[in-house]
């Protein structure tokens, strides 16, 4: 596949891929779409009970292909940053133009646009065929043809299972245009353009009144400037640029744009959002990228790159998990457990739809998880309503319980213990004391007691005791953490887990202990598991200013990026879940926290490899503030930003720099770049020795 393209922003090929897997997946939080495929997917609409729940597969009006007669050349190309798919063939007499996009401010409307454009003089008519694949049908909804609406055809079904006996099975509505065999130019036309809508809703009034939004904007010719205007918002707020590698800046920019498809519109991050899952919204149907549920991929891996830039995204990711409570709940009971049990596979009710039971019962460590990614979320936002009046505190108090119910003490010992869990290395199961599990479980149990302490509610006991006297297994003889009680140094294992330690959980280690985990794991590590391992061990390395080492080892990540749209595999021989944005995040996370040192208190120790001289993070979001960061060999530029150029709306506080070898405390006023020498620090308020929030 040849790479035509020039614009790091605009991935451009000749042909498409082989394998189809790998075409654009287009999405925008509610609805996804792998271009051409006859088949889409809406956010929250499962078919199947329990281990078969799985997204229902939904036809697409827009699976269309087009062709004119003697092209001279065709090109593909993916704009990110108007999110839009573009096919061109040039004969000729003309060129002809298909555009497709998911609507990034109207989630329920997806879109086709057709433009022919006469290049030589001549009176002949231009014919472009259409190729349709769709057929109205679905194996997982029950679709009936219904009145046309507006000159729109129309289907309207439900799913056929429940997730759970007696639940809801979801409705899905879809009005579209009639799109014709073939669109020609006129002889006396130079240029025409057709416009093909597609609606979707839970409710004919939704579907409809989308519907109508669609056409009002087409007739005024601003449907695809209001979608182009939201991607151009978002990406004010997000913006990552890197100057020395732009294989590595176009990576970076791909990951940004297939993780940020899968989130909601910031206007309307309402109660219609799903989650994310492995493989995204385009992918997960019956036995595909796992079934399109929600795993910890996206609390540990997804998450951390969008809390960074948008805290009101990443308070939708915490609010999915606090509508599946109640289904946790349920998980708990009947493990025979108190507290919270979330779901190692998650679809809408929070209960476990893992198809094989083995994972959601060992696989615990998913509370934890969940937990941190609420604990990261207070730290960058200081906002202790979604604890409040918005049930956080009800989920972080349920880990807790769920973990003093859970652990065994050890009389010998004086320690308390984890038994029968799965690490996040599948390769072990019914192990004990899973190093992992059990220094998130002991940090989720601290964070319950800091928050019960801010809330002034009254914590148990327990949550302290068991907390202090957790199990984390260490070897004092070889100074590293082996993975649980009784892993042998040396034998394989699937995937980053005890080098995660230090990032993201913070477990506070040596130097040299932090190496020997590196090293002893690296060695072992499956080369052909799943692609977010080895941003972790970037990150790692970089922690320990091996700024060469952490890029060899993030750059074995470009192996999983499959053809020219920068779409990713799980494996690196394309095997797997495709769209795999748990690849994608973990990928980031080396960025923008590996390279710059930031830790969610905002601390920074900033280190670039020899490939790049200049790294620009723009849109870093802190406790109501934004920053833009430029970082170089030996210098940073920090810049508050004078007012949010983004929709998202906080109480800023005022910030300051503080350097951690001089100790010189610099103010950050708004507009007024700040430069100082490379070295490690952090951010604080005004008012604040240190760095973290709450104090």
């Amino acid at each position: 596949l040849k790479d035509i393209g020039s614009d790091p922003y605009i991935f451009t090929s000749n042909t498409l891929p082989r394998d189809s897997r790998f075409l654009p997946p287009l999405a925008n939080g509610l609805l996804g779409w792998r271009v051409y495929h006859s088949i889409m997917h809406m956010g929250s609409v499962y078919n199947g009970e329990g281990g078969d729940c799985h997204r229902a597969d939904v036809p697409c009006p827009l699976s269309v292909t087009m062709e004119m007669e003697d092209p001279v050349q065709q090109s593909y190309s993916l704009n990110t940053h108007t999110g839009v798919f573009t096919h061109t063939i040039s004969t000729a007499i003309a060129t002809a133009t298909q555009s497709f996009y998911a609507h990034r401010y109207y989630s329920q409307l997806m879109v086709m646009e057709v433009s022919i454009e006469r290049q030589a003089v001549t009176m002949e008519p231009v014919t472009v065929k259409l190729s349709s694949s769709f057929t109205p049908q679905s194996k997982d909804i029950d679709f009936q043809s219904s009145p046309d609406y507006r000159g729109g055809r129309r289907i309207q079904g439900q799913t056929t299972a429940a997730e759970v006996p007696g639940g809801p099975r979801p409705t899905v509505d879809l009005i579209w245009t009639v799109m014709p065999p073939s669109l020609i130019l006129q002889p006396e036309q130079s240029h025409s353009r057709w416009g093909f809508l597609l609606a979707l809703g839970n409710t004919n009034q939704s579907t409809e009144a989308s519907f109508d939004e669609g056409l009002s904007l087409m007739a005024s010719g601003d449907l695809r400037d209001s979608h182009q205007q939201a991607w151009k918002e978002l990406w004010l707020d997000s913006t990552v640029e890197l100057a020395g590698s732009e294989t590595l800046s176009k990576a970076v920019i791909g990951c940004l744009f297939y993780l940020l498809s899968a989130f909601p519109p910031l206007h309307d991050v309402s109660g219609l959002f799903g989650g994310v899952s492995p493989g995204g919204l385009s992918n997960g149907g019956s036995g595909q990228d796992y079934w399109g549920h929600v795993f910890w991929d996206q609390d540990i891996w997804m998450y951390p790159a969008i809390a960074l830039f948008y805290p009101r995204l990443a308070r939708a990711v915490l609010e999915y998990r606090v509508r599946t409570v109640d289904g946790a709940k349920d998980n708990a009971q009947k493990q025979g457990y108190k507290g919270l049990k979330f779901p190692w596979e998650s679809a809408v009710s929070g209960r476990e739809v893992c198809p094989e039971d083995i994972y959601g019962q060992q696989e615990i460590h998913i509370n934890g998880d969940v937990s941190l990614a609420f604990q990261h979320y207070l730290y960058l936002t200081r906002d202790l309503s979604l604890f409040t009046e918005g049930r956080g505190s009800e989920v972080i108090w349920g880990v807790a319980d769920y973990w003093v119910s859970r652990v065994t003490w050890d009389q010998k010992d004086q320690s308390y213990h984890l038994l029968g869990v799965m690490p996040p290395d599948e390769y072990y199961y019914g192990i004990n004391d899973s190093v992992y599990t059990n220094t998130v479980a002991k940090s989720s149990l601290q964070f319950a007691v800091e928050l019960a302490s801010l809330l002034q509610h009254p914590a148990p006991q327990e949550w302290q005791k068991v907390a202090d006297h957790m199990k984390i297994p260490f070897d004092q003889k070889e100074k590293y953490h082996p993975e649980y009680d009784g892993y042998i140094k040396g034998d394989p294992v699937k995937q980053a887990d005890a080098v995660m330690l230090g990032y993201p959980l913070g477990l506070a280690m040596s130097p040299e202990v932090r190496r020997n985990d590196l090293e002893a794991y690296e060695a072992v590590t499956d080369p052909d598991g799943p692609a977010m391992t080895w941003g972790i061990f970037a990150v790692g390395w970089l922690e320990l200013g091996e700024a060469e080492k952490a890029q060899k080892l993030l750059e074995k990540s470009f192996d999983n990026i499959q053809g020219p749209f920068q779409v990713w595999s799980e494996s690196s021989d394309g095997s797997g879940a495709v769209n795999f944005l748990t690849g994608m995040g973990g990928f980031l996370q080396a960025v923008l926290f590996g390279y710059t040192g930031f830790r969610y208190r905002l601390d920074f120790k900033p280190l670039l490899p020899n490939g790049l001289s200049e790294l620009i993070i723009r849109g870093v979001s802190y406790l109501g503030n934004k920053m833009d960061w430029m970082l170089r060999k030996d210098e940073v530029c920090v810049i508050l930003r004078e007012q949010s150029t983004s929709v998202e709306e906080s109480a800023a506080c005022a910030l300051k720099v503080v350097l951690q070898g001089t100790g010189r405390k610099i103010p950050l006023v708004p507009g007024k770049p700040v430069t100082f020498p490379r070295e490690a620090g952090h951010i604080c308020q005004m008012d604040s020795t240190i760095s973290c929030w709450p104090l």
